[in-house]
């Protein structure tokens, strides 16, 4: 008998499972960022408890964004049809990871916690990304390049209404622009297409209602 081992080809199931695991990880364990936070070298800022409850508002936001993109990104991954794209969406879904970190570090330091919805949050996206991945990896990179630009412009919003004096979160969201805008240009190089009138503006919609209960919840 050949005591040979071959790497097992992974099917849709196991690809689910995998995102099951990471999906418990994401949501109610401690992710670790393979980059050190971009606020590391930055002294933390005297913030009145107004503030200081603003900045944990605004950065719970941008931490379920993160939850919301981790999810998005699984469940494409996990039903992509090429390895190719497989592969572009899983790195891109590290360097969420990342922000995610950086995020609940964040979070921490201003004495406050992620949304207590994360695990809907994630669900809904999970199953977004699931399904634009069975309508086709055009489509499904296609959410990913919507995605990241809406993400650019909230990011670019809350950079502007965090308090002046929040230079730590203000890197923090800086950085993560920096990556989304990199994370839709190479979704749309690999062949993502402009969505079609009205996904981008349910998109825009949920997003809001997201934004909107998870500053305070």
């Amino acid at each position: 008998m050949n005591s040979t081992s071959h790497a097992r080809t992974l099917t849709p199931l196991d690809r689910l499972l995998a995102g099951i695991e990471r999906a418990l990880e994401t949501v109610a364990g401690s992710p670790e960022a393979n980059r050190a936070s971009p606020a590391q070298s930055i002294a933390e800022a005297q913030m009145d408890e107004s503030q200081r409850r603003h900045a944990a508002g605004l950065m719970r936001i941008n931490h379920t964004g993160e939850v919301c993109a981790q999810a998005l990104y699984d469940g494409q991954a996990a039903l992509a049809r090429k390895q190719e794209n497989r592969a572009h969406l899983l790195h891109a879904a590290a360097e969420e990871t990342d922000h995610l970190a950086w995020c609940n570090e964040r979070l921490s330091e201003l004495e406050s916690r992620p949304s207590l919805l994360n695990p809907l949050w994630y669900a809904g996206s999970y199953a977004i990304g699931a399904l634009a991945a069975l309508a086709g990896d055009s489509i499904s990179l296609g959410f990913v390049v919507e995605t990241e630009k809406q993400v650019e412009a909230h990011l670019a919003e809350h950079i502007d209404r965090l308090p002046a004096q929040d230079e730590r979160s203000r890197a923090v969201l800086q950085q993560m622009q920096i990556d989304e805008v990199q994370h839709a240009q190479n979704a749309r190089q690999r062949g993502g297409i402009t969505l079609p009138f009205p996904i981008p503006q349910l998109m825009h919609t949920t997003s809001m209602v997201m934004k909107t209960v998870a500053y305070r919840i």
